[in-house]
């Protein structure tokens, strides 16, 4: 029986004669990373291509399309024989069923029908168990073959090509071990079709031949227009990539985890959080970005160690340990993230690893102007013993505050990733209107105003998030007031960790994704006068499970929040949503605050003053209308 072309170069580096150093290194490398995951027949879905003779054939497809190849010096790129038949569309294949099922089903689907209790290291028999069983109904179907360019294509762009798709006839043979069940015979199916218009047939066919027309099933894809059984394989086939592709994590096997399924239904739950935005978009980015790094470095480690052929010098056993080192700091930051499912908005330890510097040596403090030229009518207002220093730039001044400091801003365009270090009592306020002293984020920060001071001021200013993907402003301790400033919000809003409180006035928040003010338990809030609007500005497929909008509270313990005169309003979701520990849901769709009173009937007034009462709520002339979802949603954790 021929070997998997997936896992035979990198066993080859790890051989029976190998030197005793380095199969201590390689092979406790290749085990503590999980390379066997890797190399699985099912996790290759998309397999390193076998080398391919064909030069001069391939040569046609150097650049394709033809038309559009930049040949610059080099050999002209030919064109498609006129006597080549010219491959018609593909047809359209299955619509993914998974799409359409709710949580419940995903995980009724994979606990209960396929997993059925397996453990971590029995995964993927019963994946092949599970897909072996629908491949018994039909032989014979047709799919498109969705192939790696590298085997048609010298050179190519990913961007533009991510696949050759053919589409194929598909020869289902009986089951003879795990592997076999995961590669089919496949056949060029009439009329000849591709994604690739001018791809030669005789190159299609002598690329098969090489394979021996044999392909691996999860790379083919049912066509519509067949019967019940093909769709059945199609959703079959889903099953599997999705498990691969979100579920299964490298490390899973290497773990004695007494309840496997239970952990596959967290990372369901997880998966459907990220999709309909109840975690924020920005977030849900940052945990796929480090997902896939952690995919990309363990390709990495097991490439490199099956390119040593002798025995390893000292720098290649120690780039090996490196690797492995990344991988394993990875693995933790993804479980970390995945015991906590991301829950819910904001960071989930300390961002700010700097200490206080405390009040002058000589007891004085310091205002710093920062403009980029300084006038005399600049500092009129201030008293004859004020001590003064300017700066052209926001970030030169925070970092020469102490406590007690004063910085003033003048109109202008500023950035400073120092906001996301405050870490002394200060102030910092704008002159001039709001919307003249503008601030920005750095996109490649992750955050982007943090403080854990006793008592931060921010004053008259424009706080613009681009990319950061933290709360727009996060307070992991001590007290920060914002007043009179303008919130425009491209991630998550204004966040109040456990212990930490909160005063903002005369201020607006827009653009959240997710709630505009997020209070996490045991945290105070203070609002007054303010407007909240347009947040949790989601593009989800599923846009009924959005409910976060303006103000979000989390209950346990209960935070402190004190809301008077505050227009919240034309969120996607509610005005105002409670999580607490309750066996009870009520929501009070379109009720009008007023006073501590929501309208609605007498029971669900009754509840949510209870509600109220008991987590130490006060409202009080504000108002909170056209929220889609309605004004107050009071919801069990």
């Amino acid at each position: 029986m021929e070997s998997d072309p997936t896992t035979s170069e990198p066993e080859a580096a790890i051989g029976s004669d190998s030197s005793p150093v380095e199969q201590a290194i390689l092979v406790s490398l290749r085990d503590s990373a999980s390379a066997k995951g890797l190399m699985s027949p099912v996790r290759s879905v998309v397999a390193s291509p076998r080398p391919v003779k064909g030069k001069a054939a391939r040569r046609r497809l150097q650049l394709p399309p033809v038309s559009q190849a930049e040949t610059g010096d080099e050999e002209p790129v030919p064109a498609v024989p006129e006597n080549q038949e010219e491959a018609q569309p593909l047809p359209p294949i299955c619509a993914s069923p998974m799409r359409g099922m709710w949580r419940s089903e995903k995980v009724a689907l994979y606990c209960d029908q396929v997993l059925q209790g397996s453990k971590a290291e029995d995964a993927d028999e019963a994946m092949s168990k599970y897909l072996s069983e629908k491949l018994k109904v039909t032989d014979r179907w047709l799919g498109v073959w969705k192939s790696n360019p590298e085997l048609f294509f010298e050179k190519y762009e990913e961007a533009s090509i991510p696949f050759v798709g053919i589409l194929v006839e598909v020869t289902c043979k009986p089951r003879q071990n795990l592997s076999s069940c995961f590669k089919v015979t496949v056949s060029v199916a009439e009329p000849f079709s591709s994604n690739i218009a001018n791809i030669p047939r005789d190159l299609v066919d002598e690329v098969l031949g090489e394979l021996e027309y044999s392909a691996p099933l999860l790379e083919v894809y049912p066509v519509e227009g067949q019967d019940a059984d093909v769709r059945d394989i199609a959703l079959a086939l889903e099953v599997v990539r999705f498990f691969y592709d979100f579920l299964w994590r490298d490390w899973d096997d290497e773990e004695n985890c007494e309840n496997y399924t239970a952990l596959i239904e967290e990372r369901i739950n997880l998966w459907c959080d990220i999709q309909d935005g109840t975690i924020p978009g920005p977030i849900a980015q940052r945990f796929k970005k480090t997902l896939e790094k952690y995919k990309n470095k363990r390709v990495e480690l097991i490439e490199y160690q099956s390119n040593i052929k002798e025995d390893p010098s000292a720098a290649e056993a120690v780039e090996c340990w490196k690797k492995y080192y990344e991988i394993v700091m990875l693995c933790g930051l993804l479980k970390m993230w995945e015991d906590l499912r991301l829950r819910v908005h904001g960071p989930f330890f300390p961002r700010i690893l700097r200490r206080r510097k405390g009040k002058r040596d000589f007891g004085k403090t310091i205002t710093h102007i920062v403009a980029k030229v300084m006038t005399t009518d600049m500092v009129k207002n201030l008293s004859s013993d004020t001590l003064l220093q300017q700066h052209d730039d926001l970030n030169l001044a925070l970092d020469s505050c102490y406590s007690g400091d004063i910085v003033v801003i003048f109109p202008g365009e500023y950035q400073a990733s120092n906001l996301a270090l405050l870490t002394d009592d200060i102030t910092i306020k704008g002159v001039g209107k709001r919307e003249e002293i503008m601030i920005t984020s750095e996109p490649s920060h992750d955050s982007f105003v943090v403080s854990k001071a006793d008592s931060v001021k921010l004053m008259q200013l424009s706080l613009i998030q681009q990319g950061t993907v933290d709360g727009i402003v996060v307070v992991e301790s001590g007290h920060l007031t914002l007043e009179n400033c303008l919130l425009k919000c491209e991630g998550t809003g204004v966040c109040v960790l456990t212990g930490a409180s909160l005063t903002i006035t005369n201020s607006e928040i827009t653009g959240a994704q997710g709630a505009g003010v997020e209070l996490y338990p045991g945290s105070i809030a203070i609002l007054e006068g303010n407007e909240i609007h347009h947040c949790n500005n989601l593009r989800t497929s599923d846009s009924s499970k959005s409910t976060l909008g303006g103000v979000n509270m989390k209950v346990l313990p209960a935070p402190k929040l004190k809301m008077t005169n505050n227009h919240i309003y034309n969120n996607n979701g509610y005005g105002v949503s409670i999580l607490q520990p309750s066996e009870q849901f009520f929501i009070v769709a379109e009720a009008a605050l007023n006073k501590g009173a929501a309208s609605g009937d007498k029971k669900d007034d009754k509840m949510l003053s209870k509600v109220m009462q008991t987590l130490n709520v006060e409202m009080n002339n504000n108002r909170i209308e056209a929220n889609s979802k309605g004004d107050i949603r009071i919801v069990t954790g």
